[in-house]
This record gives structure tokens, sequence and C-alpha cells, in this order.
């Protein structure tokens, strides 16, 4: 995901109302999107509870979330969405369940050759894929699963990059 700036995140720690969330909302995206993620106090339950239990519990607490803040984070993302001419998107986090809401399934447009389609198409003649849209979907699931630390190297070097850019020459007008 793309280096959200610090008036991004100033601006909505200033605008997401401080009882919503227990700690400070993590926000991320991209050139298209900013993705507002909060954790919700965990819900009270019985010690002897089992984990079907505290998951529905955590889930409650996610809808009832959802469903009470709606107009307050429509207001805010229309406008951060003015602001920032990008997209707002929401989710929640409560004790080992996550749900993201209103988030963008945006098309991106690639060629591939031969190769590529052939494993786009194996993943769906197995039953993976119902089309090379989500089977192309799956892939990147799986590279972000399994290469986070490389991609997290990969930000953090260009990160870099951005840092010395800013620091050199103005572009000609």
């Amino acid at each position: 995901m793309a280096r959200i700036d610090d008036e991004v995140r100033g601006w909505f720690a200033g605008q997401v109302p401080d009882d919503w969330f227990v700690a400070a909302a993590e926000i991320t995206g991209d050139r298209e999107e900013i993705l507002v993620i909060g954790t919700l106090a965990e819900p009270t339950v019985d010690g002897d509870a089992t984990d079907e239990t505290r998951r529905a519990a955590e889930t409650a607490r996610i809808e009832r979330f959802r469903e009470d803040t709606r107009d307050a984070r429509i207001r805010i993302a229309l406008d951060a969405e003015r602001r920032f001419e990008r997209k707002v998107s929401w989710g929640a986090v409560c004790g080992e369940t996550s749900s993201r809401f209103t988030t963008l399934g945006l098309p991106v447009m690639t060629r591939l050759r031969l190769p590529e389609r052939g494993v786009l198409d194996t993943l769906i003649d197995s039953g993976v894929a119902r089309s090379r849209s989500e089977a192309l979907v799956w892939c990147v699931r799986l590279v972000g699963r399994h290469q986070a630390e490389w991609l997290a190297d990969l930000r953090e070097a260009l990160s870099t990059v951005e840092q010395v850019r800013a620091k050199g020459p103005e572009p000609a007008a």
C-alpha cells in the first residue's frame, strides 16, 4: 500500500471520535482509497466461554459498531473524499475477529502472456477460482501472505526513495 502522509493521519485523528476505538485508528491506503481500521473494546464473556462464543460476541460487537456509527462514518468519509480526492473505506478489529466494510474493488488492466494465462486457467479448472479475475486476486493474496517480509522491505526502500526525491531540485515548470 502507498504511504499515507501525516496530513491524512492527523486529519482522521481529529475527525474520528475518541470513544470509537481503544487506540488510534490504523490508516492505510493507495492512490484511490484510504482505509481506516479501528480496534474495538473486546466484549465481556464468561471465563469458560468457547472460541465459538467469543467469535460470535466479537462479530456482534463489530456489527453493532458498523450500524451505530454509519451516519458519522459517511459524513467523515465524504469530507475526506472531497479533501484528499480518494474514496474512504472502513474496518474494525475486535479480539481475533476483523471485518472490512465499504472497501473498493477496482478493475486493474494487465496483459498476460500464454504461460501466465495458463496459471490462471489451471486455478479455474481446478475449482480454486471461478474466473481469471478471481484467480488473479487469489495469486496476489498468496504473494502478499507468503512474501510479506519482502514486500515490507520493498515499501521501506520506496520510502527512502521518496525522501531522497523530496530533497532534490524542483522539476522545471
